[in-house]
This record gives C-alpha cells, sequence and structure tokens, in this order.
C-alpha cells in the first residue's frame, strides 16, 4: 500500500512506518526498493526472453531439419537455396534472431538497472553510521534491515550480494 507524501511522493507502508528512522533515510529506503522492484522485473523479462529465444531456435532447427535438411543434405547450396525458398523457415529464422536481439537487450536493461540498485544499497549501507546518527536510532537500525530484507529482500546488513 502505498501513501501520498509530501506534495504526491509515494512512500511504501511498511518503509513510511519504520520507527527512529528520519525522512530523508526512509525516502532513500524507498528509492531503494523502488530500483529493486525495478530490477526484478527486468529480470524476469530477460529470463522469459531466454526461454522464448530457445523456444524459437528449437522449433528452427526442428523445422530445418525435417523440411531442408533431411531432403537437401547431399549440398549445401541445394540446402542453401531451399531454405532462402521457403518462406517459412526464413521467417522463423528472422524470428530466432530477432528474439535473440531481443534478449540481448533486455540483458543490458537488466545489467543496467542491477548496477543502480546495488549502488544504492552499498551507498546505504556505507553511509548507516551517518544515516542513524543518534545512539537510539543506531541501537535500532537492526529492526529497519530486518524488514528491508523481509519485505522486499533487500540485504542493507553489508555491501556483498
Amino acid at each position: 500500500m502505498y501513501i501520498r507524501r509530501n506534495g504526491g511522493i509515494l512512500m511504501d507502508t511498511p518503509i513510511r512506518l519504520l520507527e527512529h528512522t528520519d525522512e530523508a533515510t526512509k525516502q532513500m529506503l524507498e528509492n531503494v526498493r523502488k530500483r529493486k522492484e525495478k530490477f526484478d522485473i527486468a529480470e524476469k523479462r530477460h529470463f522469459l526472453s531466454i526461454y522464448i529465444t530457445l523456444i524459437l531456435s528449437f522449433l528452427f532447427f526442428v523445422f530445418f531439419y525435417f523440411t531442408i535438411a533431411k531432403y537437401f543434405s547431399y549440398s549445401f547450396f541445394a540446402m542453401f537455396s531451399a531454405f532462402l525458398n521457403d518462406q517459412r523457415a526464413v521467417l522463423l529464422f528472422g524470428l530466432t534472431i530477432l528474439s535473440y536481439g531481443a534478449m540481448n537487450l533486455l540483458k543490458q536493461q537488466k545489467d543496467k538497472k542491477e548496477k543502480e540498485y546495488q549502488e544504492l544499497r552499498c551507498e546505504i549501507v556505507d553511509r548507516s553510521k551517518d544515516l542513524w546518527k543518534k545512539e537510539e536510532e543506531w541501537k535500532n537500525r537492526h529492526v529497519v534491515f530486518e524488514i528491508m530484507k523481509k519485505q522486499y529482500d533487500i540485504n542493507l546488513y553489508h555491501e556483498k550480494k
């Protein structure tokens, strides 16, 4: 559940309800949550594109074998010519190449979003002494870390993934 704050800024309820945490820190936690969410979506899209590419590749090779290679295997030129003359084979090959390109593009996007998420997460870990300055806040920061780990699978205990 999201709550509007400070002129339209949305903040997730568990983060908004954190005690012993100031507004700036809550905003940083909200930003890392959003980046984690974007990274998770990009990762799912990338894995979906991998599966689609594998399925299309498999279908192309099965189709190619049973319609072209099986009958024209005596000559590479004959196979190539038969392939170019079969619109279904060319279309399936084109779709396979397209899905491979999309898979690579989605991997780049996933890597970029992961880098952004990890950089902000590591910044929070590095600056934890500054973010929880008061002694009471420092002693209770583990509560914040637990909520972030349980609710959003974001590890703020240390920098390593």
